[in-house]
């Protein structure tokens, strides 16, 4: 007969996240700040998918390889959602827009889609 594995229940209290770790962590401007990661991430994958060095990533986007480094290692604190998105035109992407409706009964949210 196999043993059973123990579980043991601690005295712990969980709080369910809203979604946006920025929020809860109650930082100013916690929308901003989500944008501002997720732009960066979906950024990285494309500069990482050119196998560039930072010095050429650097001329692209028309940053030193300082600022490269901190975009790549996601330090954000020195660009803005609208330079995130000038830099996918920079790379030879388009960005579009699309506002529309909720089809919740909550506060609209905020999303970054990815054309393949």
């Amino acid at each position: 007969m196999a043993k059973q594995a123990k579980t043991a229940i601690l005295d712990t209290e969980f709080e369910r996240s809203s979604g946006n770790a920025f929020a809860d962590l109650e930082l100013a401007q916690p929308e901003e700040l989500k944008t501002k990661l997720v732009l960066a991430a979906r950024l990285n994958e494309r500069i990482k998918a050119l196998h560039l060095k930072q010095s050429e990533i650097g001329a692209r986007l028309g940053l030193a390889q300082p600022n490269v480094s901190a975009l790549l290692n996601y330090r954000l604190d020195n660009f803005s959602s609208e330079k995130l998105l000038a830099f996918f035109n920079a790379l030879g992407y388009d960005v579009d827009f699309l506002i529309r409706p909720t089809t919740a009964t909550q506060r609209g949210t905020t999303r970054v889609l990815m054309a393949a």
